[in-house]
């Protein structure tokens, strides 16, 4: 199983998502809470997948994005996002991301957005 990185402004959802990929068998070893942090957490933990929001304080997920994928090209990055942010979710994925997943979310979703992304 995955070694997941999880970023989210909003403490319940890093719960929800840490719950779902938790009770998927992955584990997690780390969260964040802001887009700076997101990068910084990512170079220091190097998982094998993130979930990455898009709209967050201090960075956003568009931004820290592409910081990771320039440290990481190979990076897999699932962003997560609100509805009606369609066109920032094609955006990450011309960037590099490698899955979305719209909020509110299955917990389904988020596991096959991760094996999805493992698989890429």
């Amino acid at each position: 199983m995955a070694r997941v990185l999880v970023v989210d402004d909003a403490a319940f959802m890093r719960k929800m998502v840490t719950d779902a990929l938790s009770g998927g068998g992955h584990e997690i070893v780390g969260e964040a809470g802001n887009g700076a942090e997101a990068v910084q957490r990512f170079q220091e933990l190097r998982p094998d997948v993130m979930t990455l929001d898009i709209t967050m304080p201090e960075k956003d997920g568009i931004a820290a994005l592409q910081e990771i994928i320039a440290l990481e090209p190979g990076a897999k990055v699932i962003m997560c996002s609100a509805l009606g942010q369609e066109s920032k979710v094609l955006e990450s994925i011309k960037l590099g991301a490698k899955d979305f997943v719209v909020k509110p979310f299955q917990p389904d979703r988020v596991r096959a957005a991760v094996e999805k992304a493992l698989a890429a």
